[in-house]
């Protein structure tokens, strides 16, 4: 498999001066294409400003991220803004669905201006929820409000799914269900998936572990036998 992302001495700061806080130190790392990623590290580590920068919803202070050939460090507004669109999807720990659309509509929001967009239903289909498309998010449990989050990521047809604490808010089964789903997201339809968790016992079942603490990355290293969600335990 090929590199989709190269980081170099990629560095993220915050505020200048006596208030300055560096959130990214020096971060070097490789991700392949295809790989299930799991970034892993307290609470205030720097995980989630590293998804914001993977996703091109925050800039770098310095250094380089290269994905899928692009450069983000040098990037216009407007270039992020198509590099979000037509690269990555997102699955966020609450949902983020608008609560006056149903669920069929929050995808097809997401996918509208996208050429290669798979059909909403197919999709919803999919995660298990052909029955549940036309409930608006306030008609469904969580764990079937992340369902819809997990296939608007998946509706859009990206090349990366970036998702932050995504079973942070749901309970052990549904959230074991949402990872088998993003697993599967990976192992069969060849999407780079990186989840940002502070659940160590999730670092079994990625191809690929990132463990970050203070703004670093202190460990960096491939899985060749993941286990299945299934027998993991937390």
């Amino acid at each position: 498999m090929d590199d989709i992302m190269v980081a170099n001495k990629m560095r993220k700061v915050f505020g200048s001066g006596e208030s300055e806080v560096i959130a990214l130190n020096d971060i070097d790392f490789s991700i392949k294409r295809g790989e299930l990623v799991i970034i892993l590290g307290p609470s205030g580590a720097g995980k989630s400003t590293l998804l914001n920068l993977i996703g091109g919803m925050d800039s770098l202070t310095s250094g380089s991220l290269l994905v899928d050939g692009e450069e983000l460090a040098t990037a216009s507004k407007r270039e992020l803004t198509e590099y979000r669109r037509n690269k990555i999807g997102f699955v966020f720990q609450f949902y983020n669905l608008m609560p006056n659309l149903t669920a069929k509509e929050n995808i097809e929001l997401a996918t509208e201006l996208k050429k290669d967009a798979l059909p909403p239903e197919e999709v919803l289909a999919k995660v298990g929820l052909a029955e549940r498309q036309d409930n608006f998010p306030s008609q469904l449990s969580g764990g079937e409000q992340q369902r819809v989050s997990l296939a608007r990521a998946i509706a859009k047809n990206p090349d990366i799914i970036l998702c932050d604490e995504p079973t942070g808010a749901l309970d052990y089964e549904t959230g074991k269900e949402i990872l088998s789903l993003l697993s599967k997201a990976a192992r069969n339809q060849g999407k780079t998936v990186i989840i940002v968790t502070h659940n160590s016992a999730l670092k079994d079942m990625g191809d690929h572990l990132l463990r970050i603490k203070n703004g670093r990355i202190v460990l960096d290293e491939h899985n060749d036998h993941p286990m299945d969600i299934k027998d993991i335990e937390w």
